[in-house]
């Protein structure tokens, strides 16, 4: 008898605090087109430099996010800190140098260097291999008939490997650089034509793993005039296809040297636990860094993603106001800024390979990237009452029916599934940070405006330019929805295939 009235208070106790917390309007309502537009005015701002991860720019923004969850109260989501770090790293060109037979050449007019690539080391040889366009796998092998252990190795350009790959087929250096490390090259110098060149960024792009499994051979760019200084006569031979593999007698000094700055970033968490469901999980996310500046031009990044994050802002305030109201929900919930997502989607891999709550108690990422502006390609429907949802249907079978179900009860946005087309040649539902939690087999939705004209990834994607009453109406639909899938009884269903 006892458990039995255990078990009826218990029941009695869910269903009368989901009456308590059934009406989320009041709390919807507090997301307003101002409170939107003064966060994003901050967000996209010159102060914040653009927010390119691992820069001044992203930690002042991460600083404003961590001290906006701090005064709603929020819990921080990593332990004891609103951050979760990552690390990053960043190459800097010190001297790179090139001579053949003691003759000098050009850096950027007559060889490049990748710096992100190439690791410090002076490389002395006196034989120099050709072999021919560097292919070797299981339809051709260029390195037939030569030793090239130890040996500096010269192939030909992107142009003709390319033609000799057939039609469609794209030059591709890690191939090439795979060929050489498998038949032991000390170094790979790779033919190009497109020199002279104008000075490249002395900084390669920034990168996350330092430890590689494979260590390339230092590979050099070089133009028509160093293969001239080494093969002779055999070059224009070569570049007909009519010379075969071959050694070279050259001395040949390579020189390559560089600084690696070990950087950092990080993802602002902030925590709102739940009731009676406490330890299972409902994410709400979006990525806060964009693409920074160069010299005095900056990439605000209003919508891409400033409008995701002043969104998770005000959706955060209205479910911290809820609970102070005694309504709260009953899963918990965390609130997650991504940097890194410009980079690849750093942050939210990381989150998800580092999670500070277990994916398994997640029942769903309702991932929020670009909201605030119209899709002018769109000509069917209404174009201003409209957002494309994405993934809904990928890993659950219920959540397409609840998103459905909530938007026609609260907000009556047009759902727009284009993006949901498996042939969909943007491949959205890979590009944003919910797919890292796809891929671990959380259910998601991504909610998205579609504006990849325009001013997408241009320093013209100002705040000014947002449609803030639609921007409005849409974060509105994230709430709703969380709302929904914080109080609901059940876990989503995992029952359809990652594809």
């Amino acid at each position: 008898m006892r458990k039995i009235f255990l078990s009826l208070f218990i029941l009695s106790f869910a269903v009368s605090h989901a009456q308590k917390i059934a009406n989320p309007k009041p709390f919807a309502n507090l997301i307003t087109e101002q409170d939107l537009k003064n966060n994003l005015y901050i967000v996209a701002s010159k102060d914040f430099e653009g927010r390119e991860t691992a820069t001044e720019g992203q930690r002042k923004a991460a600083a404003y996010i961590e001290s906006h969850f701090k005064s709603l109260g929020l819990a921080p989501g990593n332990g004891n800190d609103y951050q979760l770090h990552y690390p990053v790293y960043q190459d800097s060109l010190i001297k790179a140098a090139i001579t053949v037979n003691e003759k000098s050449f050009t850096l950027n007019e007559d060889f490049a260097v990748n710096a992100g690539v190439d690791y410090n080391a002076t490389l002395m040889g006196s034989e120099i291999v050709f072999a021919g366009h560097g292919i070797s796998d299981s339809t051709r092998d260029d390195y037939n008939g030569v030793n090239a252990a130890g040996k500096i190795v010269l192939v030909l350009n992107e142009d003709a490997a390319a033609q000799q790959r057939g039609p469609g087929r794209r030059f591709n250096p890690y191939r090439l650089q795979d060929a050489a490390q498998k038949h032991g090259a000390s170094a790979l110098l790779v033919v190009m034509n497109n020199f002279p060149r104008r000075n490249g960024n002395a900084k390669g792009n920034m990168y996350q793993n330092a430890f590689k499994k494979t260590i390339y051979p230092n590979t050099f760019y070089i133009s028509e005039k160093i293969a001239l200084a080494i093969m002779g006569d055999d070059y224009a031979a070569a570049k007909n296809g009519k010379a075969q593999p071959k050694t070279y007698a050259a001395d040949v000094e390579l020189e390559f040297a560089k600084n690696t700055s070990h950087l950092q970033s990080s993802d602002v968490l902030g925590y709102l636990e739940g009731t009676d469901l406490k330890d299972q999980l409902v994410v709400i996310s979006a990525h806060y860094d964009h693409l920074g500046k160069r010299d005095s031009l900056i990439w605000y990044g209003a919508d891409d993603d400033g409008s995701g994050t002043v969104s998770i802002l005000e959706i955060a305030q209205a479910f911290a106001k809820a609970k102070a109201a005694g309504k709260g929900p009953r899963r918990s919930i965390l609130f997650l800024a991504n940097s890194g997502e410009e980079k690849g989607l750093w942050g939210s891999e990381y989150y998800t390979d580092h999670p500070t709550y277990p994916l398994d108690k997640t029942t769903v990422d309702l991932n929020i990237d670009m909201i605030g502006r119209l899709d002018d390609s769109r000509k069917i429907g209404d174009s201003t009452n409209y957002v494309y949802v994405v993934g809904d249907d990928k890993l659950s079978t219920d959540l397409k029916q609840i998103s459905e179900t909530v938007n026609k009860k609260y907000t009556k946005l047009e759902l727009d599934y284009k993006f949901n087309d498996p042939k969909d040649p943007q491949r959205i539902y890979y590009r944003s940070d919910h797919f890292n939690f796809a891929r671990k087999g959380v259910p998601i939705i991504f909610y998205y405006d579609g504006m990849l004209d325009a001013d997408y990834h241009k320093p013209t994607d100002t705040p000014d330019k947002i449609n803030y009453d639609v921007m409005a109406k849409r974060a509105k639909l994230v709430f709703y929805t969380a709302w929904e899938m914080a109080n609901r009884n059940d876990m989503l269903k995992r029952d359809i295939p990652l594809q």
